[in-house]
């Protein structure tokens, strides 16, 4: 059996082989060698922080036919297979060792059987294509933050996306291999055998794997990115490990600035499950983007600090339109670098569902590059001329509103955490927690979301997503919740806030769409003391005053008494209801905190004191 050094030497062009051999590390020669020897690739390649390296491989997938250009210069469009249009949940699974016994909430395989598994569907993968091998870097290089990433697959596409989404990563493992406990994440991704469409055919054999004992991710007979670009929501599984080993928080949050009095720059970081407002909330007009989905929390010289992990942003682009959506809207129809995902093309141009405009009743799309309205998926359902799911890839340095410091090595330092639901009838649009434990434990481990009527299955629905992060968690929910509660706990830490866009009366909403830019301002003053605020059994909300002239001031409009009391009225039968609900769930948490029961136990208690002093539903105005 040959060396890892001989395979690499018999495999790489003298001028590849040093880009590996300079970085002077035997993991990182042991990973590429395997690689080569299972997957049997024609040829590697082996990319640095070059910008001709990136554009050589952004032309490498237009040559592979995995990007088609578009019209706008700059601009390609990449189409997944019908079957591959989002993550699989039934087929994402963590590597358990046989004796390990991992929550059982989490979806999972033994360890040695799913390696097999995964080998036996990568062996021989990338016969006749070439392998490339490229280094990322998770947050800001030459930062505490920093995690450097090694990402080898035979799809340009993935290399291309990586580069737009993060930071460069060669110099970053030049710079930590010197450090005797260096560690950094592992992906090895193959494509498997494709159409004349470039898209996976065995997508009944796609496989995603978690090796959380080797920071490793192994995927097979996938393009959908977030199953192929492990960066993403596959490397956050990795974090949650790591930080939970060293002390810190990673997190499926949004950073942004919000701007208060006379130039004060106040931060903000948001866990909102799918369609509960994150995007909308992170580009709220008149504030600055730090980043839009995933979020490291440390304690660095005596501050709670946040960065964005990420460069870019990979955003679901349905009912992004010109006035719900202008920073991003112009990005998109500017000449640069742009990714389009499963939208409709007709004449080079891309078009997407409730983009505002009139779609055409044919083009290119996920299902056909001959599609034509009413035409019948392979499973013999309609479909739409952009997939529900289509996407855009942009990078943070080409929005307008990105903040200036958005990329800083030591982080922001973070006012406020908020965690936004989705419900019809129970929470207020805006409150503030009593405390850190208070937040943690009502608001981001009690946080739901309400299915809609474009959702499948029943309408109304709740489903329980413990701080947005249910789906990543790479340990039991309580091991997770109790992380959260003892960070940063020797230094002031943030103020909670919980926020709910989705309030109606008689089936129609009673917030409008830009009114969250009124709820970040008020959470903005509550972080520096400027406003007062009343007490609701279940947190602080707004005094009517103040929202008021936040309205007027904001958003240039008036907010009337009868608004504040339809919106902020507290309703306790609701809100009982949800506690019931949460007992039930976390009573199946075995290691569920002892502050998340003592928690509950005194939101109860208040809520039914308010209850037997002013009745079920009570005004705001009542409060005072």
């Amino acid at each position: 059996m040959n060396t890892a050094m001989e395979i690499l030497k018999n495999q790489l062009s003298p001028e590849h082989l040093d880009r590996l051999l300079v970085l002077k590390n035997e993991e990182v020669n042991q990973f590429v060698a395997y690689a080569i020897e299972l997957c049997e690739p024609d040829s590697v390649w082996v990319g640095n922080d070059s910008d001709e390296d990136a554009a050589y491989c952004r032309q490498l997938s237009i040559d592979n036919r995995e990007e088609l250009p578009l019209a706008i210069d700059g601009h390609t469009v990449h189409f997944d297979g019908y079957y591959d249009q989002a993550r699989k949940k039934e087929v994402t699974k963590y590597l358990v060792p046989s004796d390990v016994v991992l929550d059982k909430k989490l979806n999972q395989v033994e360890r040695e059987q799913g390696l097999k598994e995964i080998r036996d569907l990568q062996k021989g993968a990338y016969k006749g294509r070439r392998m490339l091998v490229t280094f990322f870097c998770l947050g800001p290089t030459n930062s505490p933050f920093a995690i450097p990433c090694l990402q080898i697959t035979d799809s340009a596409y993935v290399v291309h996306s990586e580069a737009m989404l993060y930071r460069r990563g060669y110099e970053e493992f030049k710079r930590q291999s010197s450090n005797p406990s260096f560690e950094f994440f592992k992906f090895r991704h193959a494509t498997g055998q494709v159409d004349d469409r470039m898209t996976s055919v065995h997508y009944d054999k796609n496989r995603v794997y978690m090796d959380y004992t080797r920071n490793t991710v192994l995927s097979v007979n996938t393009q959908y990115a977030g199953n192929t670009v492990g960066l993403k929501k596959l490397a956050l599984r990795l974090a949650i490990c790591k930080a939970d080993r060293e002390g810190w928080l990673a997190e499926h949050m949004f950073v942004m600035r919000a701007n208060g009095p006379k130039g004060r720059k106040t931060y903000l970081c948001g866990a909102y499950p799918s369609a509960c407002g994150k995007t909308s909330t992170a580009m709220i007009p008149g504030e600055n983007i730090v980043g839009d989905d995933l979020a490291y929390f440390r304690v660095i010289d005596g501050e709670f600090r946040a960065v964005n992990v990420e460069a870019g942003i990979f955003g679901i682009i349905q009912d992004v339109c010109a006035k719900g959506d202008p920073v991003i809207w112009d990005v998109l129809h500017a000449p640069g670098e742009v990714i389009f995902g499963n939208v409709l093309v007709k004449d080079g141009s891309p078009y997407w569902l409730g983009m505002g405009e009139e779609i055409p009743k044919t083009g290119a799309n996920h299902v056909s590059p001959a599609w034509t309205e009413g035409m019948l998926g392979p499973d013999g359902k309609p479909t739409t001329p952009s997939h529900k799911n289509a996407r855009y890839t942009v990078r943070m340095q080409d929005l307008e509103n990105k903040d200036p410091d958005w990329d800083t090595p030591n982080g922001l330092p973070v006012g406020g955490i908020i965690y936004g639901g989705r419900d019809s009838d129970i929470n207020v649009p805006v409150r503030e927690a009593y405390s850190w434990a208070h937040g943690i434990c009502t608001m981001g481990a009690m946080l739901e979301s309400e299915t809609t009527a474009a959702t499948i299955g029943a309408e109304g629905v709740r489903s329980w997503n413990v701080m947005s992060n249910m789906d990543f968690l790479s340990m039991s929910v309580g091991k997770y919740l109790q992380n959260n509660l003892e960070f940063a706990k020797d230094i002031e830490r943030p103020k909670v806030f919980g926020t709910n866009y989705f309030l109606k009366r008689d089936g129609q909403y009673l917030n409008g769409m830009l009114d969250k830019s009124a709820w970040v301002k008020w959470m903005e003053l509550r972080v520096h003391g400027d406003v007062e605020s009343l007490d609701a059994g279940y947190g602080m909300i707004p005094k009517y005053e103040d929202l008021k002239t936040i309205f007027k001031n904001t958003l240039n409009q008036a907010y009337t008494e009868q608004d504040y009391v339809e919106q902020f009225t507290v309703r306790i039968p609701e809100l009982l209801g949800k506690l019931d609900r949460m007992e039930e769930i976390y009573a199946t948490v075995g290691d569920t905190p002892e502050a998340m029961k003592e928690e509950m136990a005194a939101q109860r208690k208040r809520l039914e004191a308010l209850k037997a002093e002013k009745g079920e539903y009570i005004s705001p105005l009542d409060l005072a």
